[in-house]
């Protein structure tokens, strides 16, 4: 700690008062700390000294107010005042016999102007009864720490709404042909049912369109689940036999080249079940309890008979259609390509629905693009939020802080409880240095956003709370939590975590310089710098004022690097 030395006004107080003129040795005057640092948006300081013994004047009248300095700019902290014995002002009185201690606690609200020369001086006023004393401000600590501003709302990336395009959507298309009790007989009035006619007609369809795509066909054959198990399971096969056979010769006679797959059911009590449930059937409640209780075929069956009453409205309604073969289509629907889907998005965006634009959006590394067509989205779906997001989410990766907050605003008028949009407006405020919304929109994110740590770690660092800060970070390995490990002093931790950053930048770099300086490694120092300063040339005069590397100031390779 720079030590500086008290009260020239103690020693001009005494002599005053004094026949001596040999002024004594002066006591020494501490800030803490110093340099100084930032914490949130505050400068604070505790300035401590000594009133020595007998040197005090008892009429005297000492006011001193801490001034900090940076450029031609001053900030006055609030004043303190101390007094002698027989003064008749107030204040904290001196005795004069004794001495006594003096202290003062000074806080300043940040200025980025203060990066660079900034000093803290104590401001005197100072007399003995009405005599005024003239002295000069007293240097007392120079620099400032910024650190803690390397903290960057843009380090918690925006979460984006994705799109639901597929390429490939598949459809299903069922039929089923029913069958006589204990037959498996294939009966023409079941081949001409408008259903049949409607699956035929969608197979026809899905060979000739050249979107669509026959992903496959089955035959499914069943049997009730009453009477033998080795009967039903004759039946079933014989059912899914026959139909089969007409689905195969269907395809033929269109010419559509396309495998069958089948299967059979031999007791179908999963339908049976179903179709039970939403039947109007009395007693239904009753017999769903058989089937939760009994698993063997035989003996459900048996109970499910022994209540008569709703057995002969089971037989009648609900057995008869479990009888059954089932002709299943799944019918691939093949999307847009990605040129085409480009050259809509370009040329005719109208053409597309809300999820091929969205998705257009992935097709570009372009920001102006990606803007372009987010823009669209809102135009032509504008009560889809993920568009008015997703617009906001690009402004923040141009720095457009202004507009990004705008468009969380229109997509939260759409969907005020979303998290990932309250996530992102969060973020987007805390860039724009609103912490008190910022702090209300992560609020709505919680419990939802993956993210949401992190981004509450940046807001806690920003308010000045680093217990809180190094707690929700976590194990994060983001260049924020790295500051939050350096202001900690845990090097160690801060290192290891650099080295993990997903995607290191210009700021990882100066971080790891920064750790370099405090661990007295002067090769990390220059290395880091230099590879930082190679990305972004704004960190060369950021490094040459930064008290980080105050020591290696006189360093002529560390001089090299930053002018």
């Amino acid at each position: 700690m720079k030590k500086h030395f008290l009260m020239l006004t103690v020693i001009a107080l005494a002599v005053l008062t004094s026949c001596n003129n040999t002024l004594p040795n002066p006591e020494q005057v501490k800030v803490n700390p110093s340099p100084m640092a930032v914490v949130g948006d505050k400068v604070n300081v505790d300035i401590t000294g000594t009133f020595p013994e007998k040197k005090f004047a008892k009429k005297g009248v000492l006011t001193v107010t801490p001034v900090l300095k940076y450029g031609d700019q001053e900030i006055l902290g609030d004043p303190v005042t101390y007094v002698g014995e027989k003064a008749k002002e107030n204040g904290t009185v001196v005795n004069y016999k004794e001495g006594g201690t003096y202290r003062q606690h000074a806080t300043f609200n940040y200025s980025g102007a203060m990066d660079k020369n900034t000093k803290l001086y104590l401001r005197f006023d100072a007399k003995v009864g009405k005599k005024e004393i003239d002295l000069p401000d007293m240097l007392i600590a120079e620099g400032l720490n910024t650190t803690a501003k390397n903290v960057s709302a843009r380090d918690n990336k925006p979460q984006v709404a994705s799109d639901k395009f597929q390429r490939v959507i598949q459809q299903m298309q069922e039929a089923d042909i029913l069958f006589l009790i204990q037959q498996a007989n294939l009966r023409n009035s079941e081949t001409t049912t408008q259903q049949m006619k409607d699956l035929q007609e969608a197979i026809k369809e899905a060979n000739a369109n050249e979107r669509k795509a026959i992903h496959s066909l089955e035959v499914a054959g069943y049997a009730s689940p009453d009477g033998a198990q080795a009967l039903n399971e004759k039946l079933a096969k014989n059912r899914q036999d026959v139909a089969q056979k007409f689905l195969a010769n269907n395809l033929k006679k269109n010419k559509i080249n396309a495998g069958i797959e089948s299967n059979i059911t031999a007791e179908d009590w999963e339908g049976f079940k179903t179709a039970l449930e939403n039947s109007n059937i009395q007693d239904k409640d009753l017999v769903l309890r058989v089937l939760s209780m009994y698993n063997d075929p035989e003996e459900r069956e048996k109970q499910i008979k022994n209540i008569s009453a709703a057995y002969k409205n089971i037989a009648d309604e609900i057995l008869p259609a479990l009888r059954r073969s089932r002709l299943i289509l799944t019918t691939d629907l093949i999307g847009k390509s990605d040129d085409e889907i480009k050259n809509l998005s370009k040329n005719d965006p109208a053409a597309l629905n809300v999820e091929e634009l969205l998705y257009s959006a992935t097709l570009t590394n372009d920001n102006a693009e990606k803007i372009r067509i987010y823009k669209k989205a809102t135009e032509l779906f504008p009560n889809d939020y993920r568009g008015f997001n997703n617009l906001g989410m690009v402004y923040m990766d141009e720095g457009n802080v202004a507009e990004a907050r705008r468009s969380f605003q229109n997509a939260l008028q759409i969907e005020p409880n979303n998290p990932d949009v309250n996530y992102n407006a969060g973020v987007a405020a805390m860039a724009d240095g609103d912490l008190a919304k910022a702090e209300e929109y992560l609020g709505k994110a919680a419990g939802t956003q993956a993210n949401l740590s992190a981004a509450m770690g940046t807001l806690y660092t920003m308010k000045g709370d680093y217990k809180n800060a190094r707690s929700a970070y976590g194990q994060s390995a983001t260049n924020n939590a790295a500051v939050q490990q350096i202001l900690a002093e845990d090097y160690a931790a801060a290192k290891n975590t650099l080295n993990n950053v997903a995607q290191p930048n210009a700021t990882t770099a100066y971080l790891k310089a920064v750790v370099g300086a405090r661990t007295n490694n002067r090769a990390d120092v220059l290395s880091n710098l230099k590879n930082a300063i190679a990305q972004d040339a704004s960190l060369k005069a950021k490094a040459a004022n930064d008290v980080e590397f105050a020591k290696f100031a006189e360093d002529a390779e560390f001089q090299a690097i930053v002018k």
